[in-house]
């Protein structure tokens, strides 16, 4: 079982930056590729970045490649989602999600455990 707690949401201008923090309980971090998704209101949940378990592989939506970066601590149980010049499109919840197995990062249905998610506001 892996628990998984996003922070660092906000508000932010269009052009500024985030960084989500995603921490994950249990020792065995390490070995769970891990992803970032969101969800606009109305809209399915999309894939964002994924990681695969010793960071050595990494994976983008063509909406994000260049801006965002995701990152992990598998010392600190924790994966990261630098966003940088932020757009309102990238307004929504942001959820983390481990995946055990093979590195499959955009299929959703793969990944075994979420977390609550957190809220990622973009003003124009």
């Amino acid at each position: 079982q892996v628990q998984l707690v996003e922070s660092g949401g906000g508000l932010v201008q269009a052009g500024g930056s985030l960084r989500l923090s995603c921490a994950a309980s249990g020792r065995t971090f390490s070995s769970y590729n891990m992803g970032w998704f969101r969800q606009a209101p109305g809209k399915e949940r999309n894939f964002v970045a994924a990681i695969s378990r010793g960071g050595g592989v990494t994976h983008y939506a063509d909406s994000v490649k260049g801006r965002f970066t995701i990152s992990r601590d598998n010392a600190k149980n924790s994966v990261f989602l630098q966003m940088n010049s932020l757009k309102s499109e990238d307004t929504a919840v942001y959820y983390c999600a481990a995946q055990g197995g093979t590195f499959q990062p955009i299929l959703k249905r793969m990944y075994d455990y979420w977390g609550q998610g957190t809220q990622v506001t973009v003003s124009s």
